[in-house]
């Protein structure tokens, strides 16, 4: 794991809601989005490591299957942006969205996101 999340322990990791996890998480995605330019290359990988770490633990604490096999799923979108030899706006704004749409709460965050209305 990053050194940046090296404290986070699954038993402390676990003690943060679902939502909360996930915004951490998005955090992160919003810190990457802001570094899709070839000079940034090294830092957007750095990024997208704090994602995988990060979604790793909430694959880790949480029981649900069908929420699990969801992060698994979006944690491969992830490690694709991760290994592109070329960094894909469009995917990782796309993989950004797909996050957010995990949980009602997170789901609010989307118009910031896109500046478009929910509705």
């Amino acid at each position: 794991m990053s050194t940046q999340h090296a404290s986070l322990s699954p038993e402390r990791w676990a003690r943060f809601p679902l939502a909360q996890q996930l915004l951490m998480i998005a955090n992160e995605m919003n810190r990457a989005s802001k570094l899709l330019g070839p000079e940034d290359r090294d830092r957007l990988r750095g990024a997208h490591e704090r994602v995988l770490a990060l979604t790793d633990l909430t694959v880790e604490v949480n029981d649900r299957r069908a929420l699990r096999r969801e992060l698994l799923r979006w944690r491969g979108l992830v490690a694709e942006l991760y290994l592109a030899p070329r960094v894909d706006p469009a995917a990782h704004g796309a993989a950004f969205r797909a996050l957010l749409q995990l949980h009602p709460e997170t789901w609010k965050q989307l118009p910031h996101v896109t500046g478009a209305a929910l509705f």
